[in-house]
């Protein structure tokens, strides 16, 4: 795994963040429940990421990315604000994983954050071109922001 490209800046995702540049980076980031949507303008070679937690802000105390419908909203308003154009603009999602068996299971977190990305992007008019969503695993992966090319790693439970 990886990308063989001399002085390409990297940067790791945290959880309830989000990244987008202009200028080429190799982005990784760690998924469980989580979900990553890739955004990528092929026409401006710009692509961004965002890593959220959790499918809706309820309203209270600060809206931050830690919720896939800002984080989703704030990455497209970056993206846009780096010059790319909503109409070019296509989407991989990742991630959404019951990685923890736990009472918590009922709530579904990794299922409700995949829905949650599949209709912010439908109502948004930007075309899912691949994805790799659900399942047991957590999976590490990296996005090139330059080719919008996404390389994925499944972690096995220890």
């Amino acid at each position: 795994m990886g990308f063989v490209m001399e002085d390409v800046k990297t940067h790791f995702l945290y959880p309830s963040s989000l990244f987008a540049s202009n200028e080429p980076h190799i982005v990784s980031t760690i998924l469980g429940s989580c979900v990553a949507v890739c955004l990528f303008d092929a026409t401006t070679k710009i692509g961004g990421i965002n890593h959220y937690m959790l499918p809706f802000w309820n309203g209270q105390g600060l809206a931050s990315p830690k919720y896939g419908n800002i984080a989703i909203e704030r990455l497209l308003e970056k993206m846009i604000a780096l010059g790319c154009k909503k109409s070019n603009i296509r989407a991989k999602v990742f991630g959404g994983g019951e990685v923890i068996e736990t009472n918590i299971a009922q709530f579904k977190i990794g299922q409700r954050n995949i829905e949650l990305a599949m209709e912010a992007l439908d109502d948004l008019k930007i075309p899912i071109v691949a994805k790799s969503v659900g399942g047991k695993l957590g999976r590490k992966i990296e996005f090139n922001t330059e080719t919008g090319e996404v390389k994925q790693k499944y972690i096995e439970k220890t």
